[in-house]
Parts: structure tokens; sequence; C-alpha cells
């Protein structure tokens, strides 16, 4: 509509240009500054403590909604249900499909000052985004092996994949209800990529998992094996330090627990804090994720969860914590990837492994 004076016709400019600002860089979600930012991430993945000082510093509310699955996440963002959502802290292989499928917004670099506090080695595995134009690293990580060292006395057991093939294990033992992880446990134990999609090889990886592994196995569990091996029934157990330490109390731990990631490696799993495409709070988000970098902010995150210091090796002077294991028995792992159509053949093996006599 055209209007009739001049006052109008700048007044409209004005606007439109407001509204061009506000909705830039292909067409994002118009943006809000009423001092909030809602943040979608995994449960208990973000401490109260910092969203705290987050929010006094830069007077901005945190809203913080969780998830418990990458599959969850994804399913929620694509049926239109996370339309509010600023951030999210997607795995690896769903951060590469978000960036395929055009579900994130590029990280505002000028205002990430504290992007050289990120550790070029995590940078190196994050093929997918490696200068860090969507996924600014949160955490790498990775499941390993927990042995209770009361059942074991001597500690003469073998300290690699194999020993889910050990006698004295059997009936005692568990690993993870995730065909990603103790399929690459095989693979890896076999000289394979964790990635593999080699037929023969992933024939191999299936027949170890089921003629030498599984015989041994109570269950596959990714839920309570904490619990269990907290009260002694299981006595190996595949899967995440911190579900381990979490059940066991504190002064029992050293006694009892022997965690450790296998020098052969394994897959292992980044987190990245990601701002999504229709973020109605970008300027917030990029701050809050700039925020989270600052090195004695990042440590209270790693002390949190007695993490070990990776990805922001500068963290390492604020920890008050001791790590539930060292980051260097991360080093040779490698991060479970987008596996497209590929995933079809994981799906068919892991039938065959948990439905096998």
């Amino acid at each position: 509509m055209r209007c009739g004076k001049i006052v109008c016709g700048l007044a409209a400019l004005s606007a439109c240009a407001a509204f061009l600002v506000a909705c830039s860089k292909g067409g994002e979600a118009a943006q809000k500054d009423d001092g909030k930012l809602n943040i979608y991430t995994w449960t208990y993945y973000t401490p109260e403590d910092a969203v705290k000082q987050f929010e006094q510093e830069f007077g901005i509310h945190v809203t913080v909604d969780e998830y418990a699955s990458n599959e969850e996440m994804y399913a929620k963002l694509r049926a239109g249900g996370g339309k509010g959502y600023d951030i999210v802290v997607p795995s690896q292989d769903y951060s590469s499909i978000m960036i395929k499928q055009g579900m994130l917004r590029e990280i505002d670099q000028s205002k990430f000052t504290n992007k050289g506090n990120i550790n070029p080695r995590v940078l190196e595995k994050a093929t997918y985004d490696p200068t860090m134009k969507y996924c600014v690293p949160y955490y790498f990580g990775a499941a390993g092996i927990s042995v209770n060292r009361t059942k074991v006395p001597g500690g003469d057991y073998p300290r690699d994949w194999s020993i889910f093939a050990d006698k004295r294990f059997a009936g005692h033992a568990t690993m993870m209800d995730d065909m990603r992880e103790v399929i690459g446990d095989a693979l890896v134990s076999l000289g394979y990529d964790v990635n593999s999609l080699d037929d023969a090889q992933l024939e191999q990886a299936k027949q170890l998992i089921v003629s030498k592994w599984k015989p041994n196995l109570v269950k596959f569990d990714a839920e309570s094996f904490g619990k269990s091996f907290a009260s002694g029934d299981f006595w190996l157990c595949q899967g995440y330090a911190e579900v381990i330490y979490g059940e066991v109390s504190e002064d029992k731990q050293e006694d009892m627990i022997d965690f450790f990631i296998p020098a052969e490696g394994g897959p292992a799993y980044l987190d990245s804090l990601c701002i999504l495409k229709d973020s109605q709070h970008y300027a917030a988000a990029n701050e809050f994720i700039n925020f989270i970098h600052r090195p004695e902010i990042y440590a209270m995150f790693l002390d949190y969860f007695r993490f070990p210091c990776f990805v922001n090796p500068a963290a390492e002077q604020y920890m008050t914590s001791t790590p539930m294991y060292e980051a260097d028995e991360m080093l040779n792992c490698e991060l479970k990837l987008d596996l497209g159509e590929g995933l079809d053949k994981y799906n068919g093996i892991w039938q065959d492994v948990r439905f096998a006599d």
C-alpha cells in the first residue's frame, strides 16, 4: 500500500528495514528482544549454577527443556514441536543430518570470542563441521568398561574388549542395548573402523558378539546397568562412566570401580551446541554458547559430571574435581558418524544379535 505522506513513507521504509534485518540470512525467524533464551538439551546436561550465572550477568531468563535421546529430539523438531527453542545439543551423527537438512543457523563467529579455547584435536574429529560453522563442541566422550574389583581380585583380566569373552564374568556381565556401541566395539576389536559398511567385516563383528560375548551376558541394558553394578549383580559392564559412578556411593568407588577405555579405542560421541534455524533469540543464543566456553564456566560443567578436560583445555586449571577417567584414554576412539542408508545394515545385524539363541 502506498502512503500519501513522506513521513508515512519513511516510517514504512524504517519498519521494512527492521524486518529485513530481523529476517536476514535466508529467512530465519524474526528476532525477539524479550530477555529470554530457550534451550533443548540432554537430561541433566546443563549445570544450574552456570545457567543462573548467565541469567544474572546478561539479564536473560533461560528455560531448559530436556530429552533422553537424539531420536526424541530430532523427531520433535521435525514434527514442528520445537518452534520456541533456540539452542539444541545434538550428537555428531544428528549434527551432520541437521546441517544437511538446513535445520541449523550459522554461529556468529564475531561473537564467539572464546573460539580459541576449543581443542583442535576435537575439531579434527568433527569432519562434518571442522570450522564450527554450525556446531560448537560441548563434550567429547566415550563408553568404556567397568569391572567390580571386589569380585575379580588381582586385576588380571583383559583390559580390552575381549574381556567380554572371559568366562569368569559369565552370568554377571552386560553390554549396552545400543547397536552402534556394541557393533562398534566388535569392529574395533577386530581392527576395523567403527563406521564400517563392509559386509564381510560386519559379519565378523556379528559372529564375535554372538559366539564369544553374548554367552556371558545377562542382557543388553542401556538404562539400569549402573544400579545392578552398584548392587553387586553385575561385575562387568560396558557403558558410560557417569552411570556407574552415579550409582556407587563415593566412599566405595575407589575400592569397587575399575573403569577404563581400551587402548584400542571404540565408538565415541561429540555433543555440540547449535542454534536452530528458527531461533527467535539469536543474539542471546550466541552469548550463551560463548559464555559456556569461558574456561571457568566450562570447568563448572566438568566438575558437575567429573568429566575429563578435553574439549576446552583452558578449563582444567579451574577444575576442583578428580575426573572419572583420563582424557587421553579417549584419543583412539572414533566418532559414530551418520551412515545414511547404510544404517539398515546395522539394524539387520542387531536384530540377528538380539534374537540369536
